[in-house]
This record gives C-alpha cells, sequence and structure tokens, in this order.
C-alpha cells in the first residue's frame, strides 16, 4: 500500500452543472412544480473550495448503453459507478483510507464517458449531507459507521477497510440506480471532480427545514395517513427483528470463536500422541487432520458470517433510520400545511382566495407523498433482494461448512479399516 499522499492529477477546466429544481428543494424559486433555474451554484465540497468537474480518466469512445441484470426489472442503465483499490496515506497531521471511484457512464450530464477518482471516507459524508439537504423528500442510502471503538477494531486493518469499501461501493451503486438522486448535481461533482477540498463542519439546514420547524413548533400532527402510520410501524418490527437476529449472529460468531480456539488445540494433542504410539501412528496422525480440516472449514464459516452476514443486518438498521427521517420531514411538511390551512379556515374573511402558500405547501405534501412512497416501493424490492441472496449464501457456506467436515472424517475410514484388516491377518 502506498504511504505517500496521492498526487493530484491535470484538470481540464471549469463547467457549471445543470440546477435540477424540486418543489421541497433549499431554494426558495424551486417551490413551484413548474419552475426551473439554470446558474452557477455552490459546488464548494467540504472545505470551500469550487470543484472541477470535467477530469476525465480516459478519453475513450461512449459506451454502448448496457441492459441492467434481472434486479431492476429490465431498465436501462446508463451509470456504473465501483469503488476499489482502498490506499494509506500518512503525514504529518493524520493517517487515513482513499478508495478509488471509478465511473462509465453515456449521460450528456457528464463531460466525458469514463472518469477515476479518489475519495476518503468524509467525502462520501460530504456527499450524503448534500443529498439529504437538496433531495429531502427521497430515501438516502446510508453509509457505513465512521466511527470504530479503539483498541477494538482496527480502522487500518484489511478487513476492516475490505468491509468499509463494499459499503461504500453499495452506497454509490444505489445513489447511481436511483432515478432522481443520481442526477443530483452533486453527485455528478462527487463522481467527476479530481479534487475535492474539505471543509470541517456540519452542512446548514435548509431554509425548507428551517421554515418547517419554525411554523410547527409546538403543533401536533393531527395523524399520519394510513398508509404511513403502517410504514412506521414496520419500520418498528423489522428494527426488532435485525435487532434479535444481530444479537443472536454475534453470540453465534463469539461461540464459533471459542470452538475454533479448542479445535486448534485439540488436533496437535493427536499428532503428540502419535509419536508415542507405533501401531496407532496412522490412525492418531489421521485424526489430527480431521480436526485441521474442520478447523479451517470452521474458520472460513466464521468469517463469512462476521464479513459478509452482519455488514447487511447493519446497512439495513441504518437505512431503517433514513426511512424513520424521511417520515418524520413528511410529518413536518404536513404539520406546516395543516397550520396554515387552519389559519385560513377560522380566518374572519372567508371571502378571500386561498392564498397562495398554502396552495404551495400542498403541492409539497403531494410531492413527498408521491417520492416518499416511490422510494418505499424501490427500498422493499431491494431489500427482498438483498435478503434472498443472503440468506441462499449463508445456506450454502453452512452446507459447504458440514460437506468439508464430512469429508474429513469419511477420509479417515478406509485408514481405520485398513488397520482393522492388518490386526486380523495378524492374529
Amino acid at each position: 500500500m502506498s504511504t505517500g499522499t496521492s498526487k493530484p492529477l491535470a484538470s481540464s477546466g471549469q463547467k457549471s452543472l445543470q440546477d435540477i429544481c424540486h418543489p421541497l428543494s433549499a431554494e426558495e424559486s424551486a417551490l413551484s412544480l413548474h419552475t426551473s433555474s439554470t446558474g452557477e451554484k455552490d459546488l464548494s465540497l467540504p472545505n470551500g473550495t469550487p470543484v472541477d468537474t470535467s477530469s476525465p480518466a480516459s478519453s475513450s469512445s461512449l459506451l454502448n448503453r448496457l441492459q441492467l441484470d434481472d434486479d431492476l426489472d429490465g431498465e436501462t442503465r446508463d451509470l456504473f459507478v465501483t469503488v476499489d483499490d482502498p490506499k494509506k496515506h500518512v503525514s504529518t497531521m493524520e493517517t487515513y483510507i482513499t478508495y478509488r471511484v471509478c465511473t462509465k457512464t453515456t449521460r450528456t450530464e457528464f463531460d466525458l464517458p469514463e472518469f477515476s477518482v479518489r475519495r476518503r471516507y468524509q467525502d462520501f459524508d460530504w456527499l450524503r449531507n448534500k443529498l439529504e439537504e437538496s433531495q429531502p423528500t427521497h430515501l438516502i442510502p446510508p453509509l457505513p459507521e465512521k466511527f470504530v471503538v479503539k483498541g477494538v477494531v482496527d480502522r487500518f486493518s484489511e478487513e476492516f477497510v475490505e468491509t468499509r469499501r463494499k459499503a461504500l461501493d453499495k452506497f454509490l451503486k444505489r445513489v447511481a440506480d436511483h432515478p432522481v438522486l443520481s442526477f443530483n448535481e452533486h453527485f455528478n461533482a462527487f463522481l467527476s471532480a479530481k479534487d475535492l477540498n474539505k471543509r470541517l463542519g456540519l452542512a446548514l439546514l435548509t431554509k425548507m427545514g428551517e421554515s418547517v420547524k419554525y411554523v410547527t413548533g409546538g403543533y401536533k400532527l393531527r395523524g399520519r395517513p394510513i398508509e404511513f402510520a403502517a410504514m412506521a410501524d414496520y419500520l418498528d418490527v423489522f428494527t426488532q427483528k435485525l435487532g434479535t437476529i444481530d444479537r443472536i449472529a454475534q453470540r453465534i460468531i463469539k461461540e464459533q470463536s471459542e470452538y475454533l480456539v479448542e479445535l486448534r488445540e485439540y488436533g496437535p494433542v493427536y499428532s503428540s500422541w502419535a509419536s508415542f504410539e507405533e501401531d496407532l501412528h496412522d490412525s492418531l496422525d489421521g485424526v489430527a487432520g480431521c480436526v485441521s480440516n474442520c478447523s479451517s472449514a470452521l474458520e472460513e464459516l466464521t468469517e463469512d458470517m462476521s464479513e459478509d452476514f452482519l455488514p447487511v443486518l447493519r446497512e439495513y438498521v441504518l437505512y431503517i433510520e433514513s426511512m424513520k427521517n424521511v417520515l418524520k420531514k413528511r410529518d413536518q411538511v404536513q404539520a406546516e400545511y395543516e397550520t396554515k390551512l387552519e389559519a385560513v379556515v377560522f380566518r374572519e374573511d372567508k371571502k378571500t382566495p386561498v392564498p397562495t402558500d398554502v396552495e404551495r405547501c400542498q403541492d409539497r405534501v403531494e410531492c413527498f407523498n408521491a417520492d416518499l412512497k416511490a422510494d418505499w416501493d424501490r427500498w422493499q424490492n431491494n431489500k427482498r433482494q438483498d435478503f434472498r441472496q443472503l440468506l441462499t449464501g449463508m445456506a450454502d457456506k453452512n452446507i459447504q461448512y458440514y460437506e468439508k467436515c464430512l469429508a474429513a472424517w469419511e477420509s479417515l475410514i478406509p485408514l481405520l479399516q485398513d488397520k482393522q484388516e492388518a490386526k486380523g491377518e495378524t492374529n
């Protein structure tokens, strides 16, 4: 692994990005469903420096549009993103890991068909914050947790880095597959800008979020629509189920690890014993080999549970928190609408038309409802596929484990039979 600071690559100039307006975006002008604007946007990344979005990885010709796998029902896919090649960087101030982000696309929003940039975790965190700000009505996929307990997990170990790489890769793929998030200007900058300079601190709340908090502080929502209340109930039950499975799985891994320690001590005992028993040497040595093979099979099974099974559970725990946050934002928008509507209903002048801001609030509620329903369906579809793949893989791994153990012990049977026949001939 490289221990130096990554060398910045040449850039080919600045180009403004196309704004995508949304009824609930942070800009006041975006409150209209039919209004859009074009102009310079603040694309400074976490430390405030403007980004360059036109640096290519290569100048190869445009990709042919490819068909997505069956999991997206045959949709045409025109944006491919991968995260790989983690590298460790050491400087006088800090030590950190960067990952290569490769993009291939046929979209006209990008200057070139291929890009390759390096990003660290806080860049991904910046992207997610920007997506939450600019797309408040949508479910933003979760990132792996940033903080680890020192002394318990080595964040620079190959195992940890690889687990995080897989999670970051999944995060970007989920964003890239989303019909709205994938066109976000900040996502474009993240994928194509060569240098992301980081600004410390949390992102500011959007104007929409501030106005809703101001208007609805102390207002009690009349009640969620039945479908959204059902979503909340489902998430609560799903959280409990995942929590139970996670606790049991961790206990199983702990017990398997303890059993593995015992197996590693158990096998050598037979090897040592074989050196003192000439008649039993081959049999005892065979038992030692069987125990060693079983030990290796168990180690693989335990690693698979730790590296493949548990991360999916934890991702969906974080996914649930993201979904609950979106539901909470939806409730805030509904509360704002109800507050303004009540003010109109109880006013003295009944002949005055309904104010425009009330109609806008109604549009925002309807937009939030539509976006949330669409993202809920997409999330449920992804969840079914992820857990089907996860559980099938877990079943296959367990079958392979027992087959390896069975094969190890079956290989000992002919040896013992030969010994028994040799003993009978001698007698």
